[in-house]
């Protein structure tokens, strides 16, 4: 049987300056079905926590395993981020492709999907964030709210076993909001939303945490 526990950070220590520790000693597990906020003021390391775990960041010290396997080199990382999607906060650094039908089918391509079966996901992923008739559509013409729609749907489109979601409600307006509201409510995910939209994650989360003293904190 698979090992419920996907994520799992053990006495993790990061400073991005020697006088500057942001994580001090913190442990974290998330397990398959769990669904966390994480709160907390600008620059506490919640979007750091994210990339430690794509390993986008290395720990001073500590340990991470994800799926089940200790995490330490690049190579280590290929299969999270093969099977992890993550939404970085700004769409911008998630956006390359000249057209937004490209954006949706670089993933599931490099997964070795062709023909019809590429195009049904890049359709049904538009659908999914109501940007339907957007395909040929150039990212850097669209809005801010549009082009954080196309960043969740080229996420969904890789069909991933974990979500790690970096403010998904950003400059989006209330229907927006309540289709990813509708994506994450569905049976299996598992997933860790970082938020100022307390209302957000009181409807999508079941553990809120923040961080206090480099650690992370669970919230009542």
């Amino acid at each position: 049987m698979e090992d419920s526990v996907v994520i799992n950070l053990r006495s993790t220590y990061f400073k991005y300056s020697e006088d500057n520790p942001l994580l001090i000693d913190l442990d974290f597990t998330l397990s398959r079905g769990d669904r966390v906020g994480i709160i907390g003021c600008n620059g506490c390391g919640k979007t750091t926590l994210f990339y430690l775990i794509m390993g986008l960041l290395r720990p001073h010290a500590g340990e991470i395993e994800v799926f089940g396997k200790k995490r330490e080199k690049e190579d280590d990382f290929v299969e999270v981020r093969e099977k992890i999607g993550f939404l970085f906060q700004n769409s911008d650094d998630q956006l390359f492709c000249p057209s937004v039908r490209e954006e949706i089918a670089f993933g599931p391509l490099n997964f070795g999907k062709r023909g019809k079966e590429v195009e049904d996901i890049v359709d049904e992923s538009l659908a999914s964030v109501g940007l339907e008739g957007f395909k040929q559509r150039a990212p850097y013409h669209l809005s801010g709210g549009e082009k954080r729609r196309l960043a969740v749907a080229t996420i969904l489109a890789m069909k991933p076993r974990v979500l790690l979601l970096d403010e998904p409600t950003l400059g989006l307006d209330l229907p927006t909001v309540e289709k990813i509201v509708d994506i994450l409510d569905k049976p299996g995910l598992s997933y860790i939303i970082i938020s100022q939209n307390r209302e957000f994650l009181k409807r999508t989360t079941s553990k809120l945490y923040t961080f206090e003293n480099g650690a992370l904190k669970t919230v009542d």
